[in-house]
């Protein structure tokens, strides 16, 4: 990757960083590590991977995406905006009621929101119904799926990864934010989810590791899921909860939920702003 892209990449998910802060600090938002963990996936996704129309977000040559860990959309609804799919100032709006950015993704509320999600373990399932809806169109999209590696516990998650592999649903991939957090404490204390490498390659899945906050690294992933043909690709991106921010990431060995007081949000910001520096600027 050329160094002027991965700078500005850089930048972007900084960016974003500093307004998922202030969206959850404003809105009392308390998924703040799952929600940092996934803005360089996020930016990656929307800056290099999808085929995506900010100025028509339904056009039908679009590729999908959805977020299946919904309570972590504050880093989407700043991808979102930044990308020009709605004014970067409805952010300041973040669930409140009546607004088009709610606590979890809806669907035809928000612009470039592809499906309604919260109920975790159901976003594969989405994927699945709409490659097999967009399969016969020439080029056929791809479905991008996001999901927490606590949603791993689910029935309905390994039923729906059987349900691509044996259906052949090569335009469907699947990035897994591993980073072993669920809202009780650390996956591993409460059921482990290891081999899951080995778990989709039994399940006829192509398998590819990606460190979840290296620009370089996620594209060489994305590049080789998209290769494949005739089966479902996973991304198994290993990922630090409340990415970014020193003092949350700390918290976040104890819980995946923590509510910013005015201060520890200017102190997040203040943190934020000396690695913007560091990285040459704004955006």
């Amino acid at each position: 990757m050329e160094k002027a892209v991965l700078k500005r990449l850089k930048l972007v998910s900084n960016t974003v960083r500093q307004d998922v802060i202030r969206m959850a600090g404003v809105a009392r938002w308390g998924n703040l590590a799952s929600s940092l963990s996934i803005v360089d996936i996020l930016t990656a996704l929307y800056w290099r991977e999808m085929k995506i129309f900010p100025e028509d977000p339904n056009s039908p040559e679009r590729d999908r995406f959805i977020l299946s860990k919904g309570h972590g959309c504050p880093a989407l609804y700043g991808v979102l905006a930044h990308r020009g799919f709605f004014s970067r100032e409805e952010l300041w709006n973040f669930s409140r009621l009546g607004t088009m950015l709610q606590g979890h993704p809806q669907y035809k509320i928000t612009p470039g929101i592809d499906a309604t999600t919260g109920s975790l373990g159901m976003g594969p399932g989405i994927a699945n119904g709409m490659a097999l809806a967009l399969r016969d169109r020439n080029p056929s999209p791809y479905v991008y799926c996001l999901t927490g590696d606590g949603e791993l516990q689910t029935g309905s998650f390994w039923e729906s990864v059987l349900f691509s592999s044996h259906h052949a649903l090569d335009k469907v991939i699947l990035v897994i934010d591993l980073n072993g957090l669920q809202s009780e404490g650390r996956i591993d204390r409460i059921l482990s989810l290891e081999p899951v490498s080995e778990k989709f390659r039994s399940f006829g899945w192509g398998v590819f590791n990606a460190d979840g906050h290296d620009f370089t690294s996620l594209e060489k992933a994305f590049s080789s899921a998209r290769d494949q043909e005739g089966r479902p690709a996973v991304i198994i991106a290993r990922t630090i909860p409340g990415k970014g921010v020193s003092f949350i990431e700390e918290a976040a060995e104890k819980s995946n939920r923590m509510v910013l007081s005015r201060e520890e949000m200017d102190k997040a910001l203040k943190e934020l702003s000396r690695d913007q520096l560091s990285t040459g600027g704004i955006i």
